[in-house]
């Protein structure tokens, strides 16, 4: 519920002028998601929204220009500790093992973090194989990886 409510936030405020958490509870409301200002107040800082002066000299909410959440970085990261039993590479192909059953959840995190070196992924049962645009990119991905799971 958290995700879908998290999107949704992003996808109201880049589609309407959002000047105040109230403004953005009732949006919320109105596609059918219950929540409370604290649990907003929460989501804003895990999605690291900001507010921006507009041209009419008022602020609204937008989403921050970082490549990643906070977010989307924390749950890889714990993914990749609870589940990584592996990885190395080989060029600019990284091959990931994780415990049965997980290699999905990997490979879906690393797709939503939209990371510019990595062309794709592709994750059977319990591994992914990531296409990385060189080998330097590969060889640097795989050191960072491994210091998370560590």
């Amino acid at each position: 519920m958290k995700t879908k409510r998290q999107a949704k936030i992003v996808e109201i405020i880049s589609n309407t002028n959002v000047e105040t958490q109230e403004q953005l509870l009732k949006a919320l409301e109105e596609e059918g998601f219950t929540s409370t200002q604290a649990t907003i107040s929460r989501d804003i800082k895990e999605l690291r929204i900001v507010k921006e002066l507009t041209s009419l000299g008022t602020y609204r909410y937008s989403v921050s220009e970082k490549d990643a959440p906070p977010a989307l970085t924390d749950r890889l990261n714990t993914i990749f500790r609870e589940c990584v039993t592996s990885i190395d590479y080989a060029e600019n192909i990284i091959v990931i093992h994780t415990l049965p059953g997980l290699a999905s959840a990997a490979g879906s995190a690393l797709d939503a973090m939209k990371i510019n070196v990595v062309l794709g992924t592709l994750a059977g049962d319990d591994t992914v194989m990531i296409v990385m645009r060189d080998s330097n990119a590969a060889a640097a991905f795989c050191g960072e990886i491994k210091s998370v799971i560590r």
